[in-house]
């Protein structure tokens, strides 16, 4: 099976590392273009040259901007359709694991994980659905965790924001099925990211990486931590034409770790 993505041009927010940047990779040398959309202009800088390498004949745009803002996802939307002419999918990854305990998590925080995980991705499928819609093709994949359907003790508010991804998810699948336009969840469990390697550096043991990997994977039932390659691939699925008839889903790729399927 080939999967090919013919042209078709990707937004693809928290792109400059981590499974943004795998989704890129994977997009672009399927024949895709690419809009990276993140916050720190130097990691963007490097992702953009790091893509160009991998596919030389796509078209590339590095935006930085900071999509917790109305303003911020404006900028996104409209730097991509300058750059590539048109936005037919769109991921939604942009996020960070903010938890704690509930008494403790501040109205501050419940605001910033919300402006990032839910708002941002309802203000971008706000302004990428019309022409979605219009051409009759369109593929929206909303990135979660598998905390939106079996959340844990000291969760909030990463599990919440989650939660309501999901149910975006459904309810724009539902609306816009009609118009060719899909729509689903991937829900990450394990997966090598930029967000594990933080926490493998502030771990105090000094143990090594290929250990500490090994060491997080041995609760997962497959007994290792996940690629991003793989991730990426499942996403490639579900903005190809193959993956034409899955709309509403919210898949786990986690090496069987959800209690929920």
């Amino acid at each position: 099976m080939h999967l090919s993505l013919n042209g078709r041009s990707a937004l693809i927010t928290g792109g400059s590392k981590g499974l943004g940047l795998a989704m890129a990779k994977a997009f672009a040398q399927a024949g895709g273009n690419v809009a990276l959309v993140a916050r720190g202009a130097e990691a963007l800088a490097r992702a953009e040259a790091e893509l160009r390498d991998a596919a030389p004949t796509a078209k590339i745009a590095a935006i930085a901007c900071d999509i917790r803002t109305v303003e911020g996802c404006e900028q996104a939307y409209n730097g991509a359709v300058r750059a590539l002419g048109q936005v037919d999918i769109l991921v939604n990854n942009a996020g960070t694991s903010q938890r704690g305990p509930f008494l403790e998590v501040s109205d501050a925080l419940w605001q910033d994980d919300l402006d990032l995980k839910l708002f941002a991705a309802i203000r971008l499928c706000r302004l990428a659905l019309p022409g979605m819609r219009d051409r009759t093709w369109g593929r929206i994949i909303n990135v979660l965790n598998i905390g939106a359907k079996a959340p844990k003790a000291a969760s909030t508010p990463t599990s919440v924001s989650r939660a309501a991804g999901m149910a975006l998810t459904k309810a724009l699948a539902n609306e816009f099925a009609p118009h060719n336009v899909l729509v689903n969840a991937l829900l990450v469990g394990i997966i090598e990211s930029d967000q594990w390697v933080r926490r493998h550096a502030a771990d105090q043991r000094n143990i090594s990486w290929e250990d500490w990997k090994a060491e997080q994977g041995k609760p997962v039932p497959l007994g290792r931590i996940g690629r991003a390659e793989e991730f990426a691939a499942m996403a490639l699925l579900l903005a190809s034409d193959m993956g034409g008839y899955v709309t509403g889903t919210a898949i786990n790729v986690d090496g069987g770790s959800s209690p929920v399927v």
